[in-house]
């Protein structure tokens, strides 16, 4: 029976593992597809294309004005990444440090963006920015991305809050330290790396943020990867290959910024940090 049993378990970690690597094959072959045919000069109906080109980034970033959807984009992120940092970083010490009552209802409050789909959420906050003229703008965007940003920043920085030991401020206070010096010099050089990682996943996450961005932006306060939608969905005949630069373009500065998050946190540690 105990024999048996093992046979089904290493049936089912195998089957586990061949069906993790078809979707990562599926998804890998999608990556490759669209930037072989974002170089390509054309590709219809044989395995590889007929000749390699760059002109379709030069075509995509004049036809879809790619350089002012990227100072929007860098500007949206700018903001949400200052603004989070200036709510969020407080907060998450404020939580990590203080027990009160309803604590933990407070705390699911606060993350419950995190827990929900953005559209259950988007469409009443777009519908609220609108009735104060705020949506359609650049500023509309910012408030509803600061939403699960602040809630983000919360939720990673607090793992490093209370790894810091309190005796370590009550030091400081103890040599005649205030508040402003106690988190200059003391609090803000331990929670750096936590600060840089937090922030730096808000970037990440504001640049892939398509829900709230979409119900929000104008036609000034696109970012990339609302422009990326209305390239494919918009009326008119456009190269295909003009989109998949664009996509291309998209991808690389989001897995830039990813790639550059990852050498400061292990989401593994926020994850199990966040079910306690």
């Amino acid at each position: 029976m105990e024999h048996k049993s093992t046979i089904l378990s290493k049936l089912w970690v195998t089957a586990v593992w061949i069906l993790t690597g078809l979707f990562v094959l599926n998804l890998l072959g999608m990556i490759a597809t669209v930037i072989t045919s974002s170089f390509s000069t054309r590709w219809l109906g044989t395995w590889l294309p007929a000749g390699l080109t760059i002109r379709w980034y030069t075509s995509a970033w004049e036809e879809f004005q790619l350089s002012e959807v990227l100072t929007v984009t860098f500007q949206v992120v700018a903001l949400v990444v200052f603004l989070t940092a200036v709510l969020g970083v407080p907060a998450a010490y404020a939580l990590a440090r203080r027990e009160f009552p309803g604590k933990r209802l407070v705390m699911l409050l606060i993350l419950l963006p995190l827990l929900v789909p953005p559209i259950t959420y988007g469409i009443p906050l777009a519908t609220v920015l609108y009735q104060a003229d705020l949506a359609g703008s650049m500023a509309g965007v910012v408030l509803a991305n600061m939403v699960p940003a602040v809630s983000f920043v919360i939720l990673v920085l607090i793992p490093f809050i209370e790894q810091i030991d309190p005796r370590v401020e009550a030091a400081a206070r103890v040599f005649g330290a205030n508040t402003p010096k106690v988190f200059l010099y003391v609090l803000l050089p331990l929670l750096m790396p936590g600060v840089l990682a937090a922030l730096l996943l808000v970037m990440v996450r504001t640049l892939a943020m398509f829900e709230l961005t979409f119900l929000t932006a104008g036609p000034t306060s696109q970012t990339l990867v609302v422009a990326l939608y209305y390239s494919v969905f918009s009326p008119g005949v456009r190269a295909g290959q003009s989109i998949d630069a664009m996509a291309v373009i998209y991808m690389v500065t989001t897995l830039f910024w990813l790639v550059i998050a990852l050498r400061f946190v292990n989401p593994t540690q926020i994850v199990g940090r966040a079910k306690h």
